[in-house]
């Protein structure tokens, strides 16, 4: 489950309580670490922790409703039910809430055993082994914070990060996991293309990269008051670029430029013009090591720009091209939009 909004305005009624300042939700991610004593201890050290889980999970309670399940999580729990892979949760979850959540998303059914209320879950992840049976060269740790990874190498097992929690890429990155993936169905994708085995035949962890290049299309996308739209997303490091995506064996790049556009942000492009094609070789950026070649396009929405992000997106904005500019922007979006501001500037 994806408790993130929930447990960030917990935190900050703990914080109100404590009479400290509050944080934003994106300084909560930048700062907020497992085990959670310490983060405790750096910001409200002069409260008792009783106390402070006294407010935080009456606080949760009231604000559990946010929790949401994590993009494909349902269909990789079937898939191990399917394969006959032994399932385990080892989380810092209040039984209360685990409870709740349960009742409400049965996936609990799942669970071989569920570990519950582990606030150092390295303290717990040999037990586990032991206690099951489990041989560490065939388990893996799936995790979102880099406390996750730590506990993997704690119990000498695979780790794999994943894209939709807590830490951002690059703070996954630091901590060397085994593997990241974006979400729980790429790690099913790449499951299945290896038919479960969790090592190459190199001795690394066997993930998923593209050897060889691959064409992607993408857009700035002016609306009618000319501003252009920019989007967030996890899998570049959570820096600001724009729609698109892969063109399809058979697809023509305007088209798979359109297809794009529409699933990403449910908008309809018109007036497209080409701009300029772009190298992006082993970005580090990027979550995963890629080649890409850049097709990059101008275009403009039909009607009302109602933007409707799917998955692959957390956040949109609208700005002008000067205020972009100012934006925590990827490296190929900032080469496009200078090549876009200069033509302009050379056709007035």
């Amino acid at each position: 489950m994806d408790d993130l909004p929930a447990v960030w305005r917990a935190t900050n009624h703990v914080f109100r309580q404590a009479g400290v300042p509050e944080l934003t939700l994106d300084e909560f991610r930048s700062e907020f670490s497992l085990p959670f004593k310490r983060f405790y201890e750096r910001y409200v050290g002069h409260v008792a922790l009783p106390q402070l889980e006294e407010w935080f999970h009456g606080s949760f309670r009231e604000v559990q409703h946010l929790t949401r399940e994590i993009p494909h999580a349902r269909e990789f729990l079937q898939f191990c039910r399917e394969r006959r892979l032994r399932t385990f949760l080892l989380s810092t979850v209040h039984r209360d809430h685990f409870a709740a959540q349960s009742a409400a998303n049965g996936f609990d059914r799942f669970l071989e055993h569920p570990y519950i209320e582990v606030w150092d879950k390295r303290t717990k992840i040999l037990e586990i082994l032991e206690k099951h049976g489990l041989s560490a060269a065939e388990t893996m740790f799936i995790g979102d914070m880099q406390h996750d990874i730590e506990t993997a190498r704690h119990g000498g097992i695979h780790s794999c990060a994943v894209l939709t929690g807590y830490n951002r890429l690059e703070q996954l990155r630091a901590s060397e996991p085994d593997l990241i993936v974006e979400h729980l169905g790429e790690l099913q994708e790449i499951l299945e293309h290896n038919r479960l085995e969790l090592k190459s035949p190199n001795g690394r962890l066997a993930g998923k990269c593209d050897l060889q290049p691959v064409v992607t299309v993408g857009a700035l996308i002016f609306d009618p008051e000319d501003r252009v739209l920019m989007i967030r997303t996890r899998k570049w490091s959570h820096l600001w670029g724009i729609p698109g995506g892969k063109i399809k064996s058979g697809e023509a790049a305007i088209e798979a430029l359109r297809r794009e556009i529409k699933e990403e942000t449910n908008l309809d492009a018109r007036d497209i013009e080409f701009v300029l094609v772009q190298d992006c070789i082993h970005s580090r950026e990027f979550y995963r090591d890629a080649h890409f070649v850049l097709l990059n396009y101008t275009c403009r929405c039909t009607g009302q720009p109602e933007v409707q992000l799917n998955e692959e997106a957390q956040e949109f904005r609208w700005t002008t091209l000067d205020e972009a500019r100012s934006l925590e922007l990827n490296g190929p979006t900032r080469v496009l939009i200078e090549a876009v501001r200069h033509g302009r500037k050379r056709r007035s």
